[in-house]
């Protein structure tokens, strides 16, 4: 077993790394804007999965995906010339959709504020007329 650190660290390695090869190595037309967002590696250190947010559709995302799925083989022989360890694990990408679902939030957050603001100006020219006249 890994100790907390060091599985921190080689999970942030694998993170820059495969974030590099995506934007620097990968010449696919499919594979659109791609951001690493995490990498979780398993205990014994066979198994890795590549967290991805894609940006696009539903179609260029799927397209996306499926380029760097093809690309899995180079992507991983590329890691272990990179960060040297006795086995180079399995890779698996995996779709993040946790920063598209914080950018719909953050527009519902502020077209509820925008929506508030419009209902507390109605409230205060109301109330100013009625302070006006005693």
């Amino acid at each position: 077993m890994m100790g907390k650190l060091r599985e921190a660290k080689l999970q942030e390695a694998f993170r820059q790394e495969i974030s590099d090869l995506i934007q620097r190595e990968l010449k696919d037309p499919r594979i659109g804007f791609v951001s690493v967002t995490a990498v979780e590696i398993s205990g014994d250190l066979r198994h890795a999965t590549a967290y991805v947010s894609i940006l696009g559709s539903e179609e260029e995302k799927r397209a996306s995906l499926e380029g760097l799925r093809r690309a899995t083989g180079f992507v991983r022989s590329e890691l272990g010339r990179r960060i040297r360890l006795r086995y180079t694990p399995e890779l698996e990408f995996r779709l993040d959709d946790s920063i598209a679902y914080g950018v719909k939030l953050a527009n519902l957050i502020g077209q509820i504020q925008k929506e508030e603001g419009a209902g507390r100006d109605d409230t205060k020219r109301e109330g100013d007329d009625q302070e006006s006249h005693p």
